[in-house]
């Protein structure tokens, strides 16, 4: 302590007191006053570093440290220097400070192995804490082992490293928690369900024993928890629950900014291309100020990659080229940003420019090139182009010779008929094998395979071999040797009559098969029905003539009355009309009678019966006795009236009128069409004849 007399030992009394009572505030003014009597007192300016630190001052404290450079050396403020840096997410200015200090102390260590955690360096930082925890003791071994556990968990979710069992405890909430994720990082679901309902079962035993801990104090605790369940739930196809969780956690509105925006991005996820409002609502929790140190690079970079595609799905080109080329920017060799672009190039109808785009990128990045190539064979499909397509898939080498590939370059050189270049493939893929893992389960299965495909399309001879090979490998086979015979049968019979004699004989081939059951199986085409048993000597009993059923005779169908048994009938007689070959369709121009046409209450009906010359009669005979010869003629004939008008008229013609005079020429000519009508109709026309002549 700086030596001075009256004032300035008062202060430091002051100052001594109010940090043993954690009154940092009090304390820096008092170091103030100090200061202000001597700027260059060493220990004055060390009590003030510390008091801005804990007043949370890390700018201040800072400048203070820069600015007596000369009073305050490495030595003496490193360690305050570098956690300074650290706070102020300057963390690789704290990596240098701490490597230039010559004594690393305990707690330079601690602040050592955050620093290389927030690095993402985790297999520095868990050597170091493994020498802290093995070469101190102390009150601080749980929280040592705590960070520890997280860096398991890290380098199993972000480096698909299997984690080391150093036989952590899990007696608290924390190293429970921690547990889980190197459990979830593993693919182990089921179990690190399990370790996440214990840690949030030990969070509540451990908030329970304080009693100023509220309710609201204990969900906003388990709210990384819950979380990190409703991952679990997500990755286990429960989408809904997972949802359901997710919400609550975003309800809650918790400080930590890093669990918000991981929160809002699983939401997105979730969402997809669905529910887009509620989508741009939480993806403004994304982008919240202190993100960046909060989390991962590849939460970051998950999260800025679902951004692009919640602008392709919302139809914001611009906005999605540019996420997508500050991704490219930082990380020039991951696929997944050329992938979206090439998708927008795909919504836009640009396909050669995205197959462009992926065949620059798989040039300049082959490490990324097989994922690249499957999506470039995809788009030359869907465009019709299944041979660039083959090409494509058969220039992936580490993926060439796998069944998955072998089947879908067959597939798709059979659907073009190409049957040449898919035994071609068969026959690349059996002699990788048979170098590379002869008489495997693949091997044999391909042998098979290309064998049955040959058989299928007529290339026998060039199927002996493959069924040979296969035959040699288990003679005991009678399929493959029935097939090897059927081949040779049609190629070399007196080979095929060789490889018979190693058919078994028909007293072994005989097998113990119950034929009845065979047909009354389920999957029978043809039941037959087994007669009905007769128990004992009963004799079936007489029926009487009321149980004796009747047979329904099947009446004979109805011929047409114009049917000719010698003409052959129509073959287009069961389609309609319109629908037949010689339908022409209906004559237009044609006159029709219509019903309210003419003169006021007459019909065409009524006109069509009324009318003499409509009705088929011979010429009259002699009239009645006792009636005029003028009369019956007169009466034979009803008087003219104005026909109805033809279909599609525009107007009527207006009624004539009766000329005077020229009666009898009217009647002559009506007598002469009359006298050439037919003769089969003469007894109506003489009935009518005659009631015409009796009304008079």
């Amino acid at each position: 302590m700086a030596s001075g007399s009256g004032p300035v030992s008062a202060l430091w009394t002051e100052i001594n007191r109010c940090g043993q009572n954690g009154d940092f505030t009090r304390a820096l003014k008092a170091v103030n006053k100090i200061l202000h009597e001597n700027k260059d007192d060493v220990t004055a300016l060390r009590c003030k570093i510390v008091c801005l630190i804990q007043n949370g001052g890390f700018k201040e404290a800072l400048n203070v440290m820069n600015t007596h450079t000369k009073s305050l050396t490495s030595d003496m403020i490193g360690f305050e220097k570098a956690y300074c840096e650290y706070r102020l997410n300057r963390v690789d200015h704290a990596l240098k400070t701490i490597q230039g200090i010559p004594e690393q102390t305990d707690k330079l260590k601690e602040l050592y192995g955050q620093v290389l955690y927030r690095l993402e360096r985790y297999d520095e930082c868990l050597a170091v804490y493994k020498d802290m925890i093995r070469n101190s003791q102390d009150d601080y071994e749980e929280e040592r082992k705590t960070n520890l556990s997280a860096v398991l968990a890290a380098q199993s979710t972000w480096e698909n490293t299997s984690a080391e069992d150093l036989g952590l405890p899990e007696s608290s909430y924390e190293l429970c928690y921690n547990a889980a994720c190197c459990l979830i990082g593993q693919g182990q679901l089921s179990q690190a369900m399990q370790k996440l309902q214990k840690a949030e079962e030990l969070c509540r035993k451990s908030l329970a024993e304080d009693s100023d801990v509220t309710e609201e104090d204990v969900e906003a605790e388990l709210a990384i928890i819950h979380s990190q369940m409703a991952y679990v739930m997500q990755l286990q196809g429960r989408t809904e629950d997972a949802l359901q969780l997710y919400n609550q956690v975003i309800k809650l509105k918790p400080s930590d900014v890093g669990l918000l925006a991981v929160t809002a991005n699983n939401i997105i996820t979730i969402n997809k291309d669905q529910n887009v409002f509620d989508s741009k609502k939480k993806v403004k929790l994304t982008s919240a100020e202190g993100v960046e140190h909060k989390l991962a690079k590849k939460q970051l970079q998950a999260i800025e990659i679902n951004k692009a595609l919640l602008a392709m799905y919302t139809n914001q080109a611009d906005q999605c080229n540019k996420m997508l080329a500050s991704l490219q920017t930082q990380n020039p060799g991951h696929p997944r940003p050329v992938l979206i672009k090439v998708a927008q190039l795909c919504r836009e109808k640009q396909h050669n420019k995205a197959i462009e785009l992926l065949q620059r990128f798989s040039d300049q990045h082959p490490e990324s090139a097989s994922g690249i190539k499957l999506t470039m064979a995809q788009l030359y499909v869907t465009q019709g182009h299944v041979t660039k397509a083959c090409d494509i898939l058969k220039s992936i080498e580490e993926m060439k010779y796998k069944p998955g590939m072998i089947s879908a370059l067959v597939t798709m050189y059979t659907h073009e008929e190409d049957i040449d270049s898919a035994i071609d493939v068969f026959t690349q893929a059996i002699q990788y094998y048979q170098s590379e893992q002869p008489g495997s389960a693949i091997h044999l299965s391909l042998v098979r395979e290309a064998a049955n495909y040959k058989l299928k399309y007529g290339r026998k001879k060039e199927a002996t071999s493959d069924l040979e090979q296969l035959w040699k490998q288990n003679k005991k086979d009678v399929h493959t040797l029935a097939q090897l015979i059927s081949a040779y049968s049609l190629v070399d019979q007196d080979k095929a009559k060789a490889l018979s004699k190693h058919l078994p004989s028909p007293d072994t081939m005989s097998f113990n098969v119950d034929v009845d059951e065979l047909e009354n199986s389920h999957g029978a085409t043809y039941i037959r029905k087994k007669a009905a048993k007769v128990v004992g000597e009963s004799q079936p009993k007489e029926q009487g003539p009321e149980g004796v059923k009747k047979k329904k005779k099947k009446k004979k169908g109805k011929l047409p009355k114009n049917y000719d048994p010698k003409s052959t009938p129509d073959p287009e007689r069961w389609l309609p009309m319109r629908e037949r070959s010689y339908y022409r369709g209906k004559k237009k121009g044609k006159k029709k009678e219509q019903v309210g046409r003419g003169t006021q209450g007459a019909t065409s009906g009524a006109c069509a019966e009324l009318d003499a010359s409509k009705s088929a009669s011979s010429p009259p005979t002699s009239p009645r006795p006792g009636s005029g010869t003028g009369t019956a003629t007169s009466n034979a004939v009803p008087p003219r009236q104005q026909k109805p008008a033809a279909a599609g008229a525009t107007r009527k013609k207006a009624p004539q009128k009766k000329k005077k005079g020229g009666k009898g020429g009217w009647l002559l000519q009506r007598s002469l069409f009359i006298y050439h009508l037919l003769d089969h109709v003469y007894k109506i026309y003489s009935l009518y004849f005659w009631l015409l002549t009796d009304l008079k």
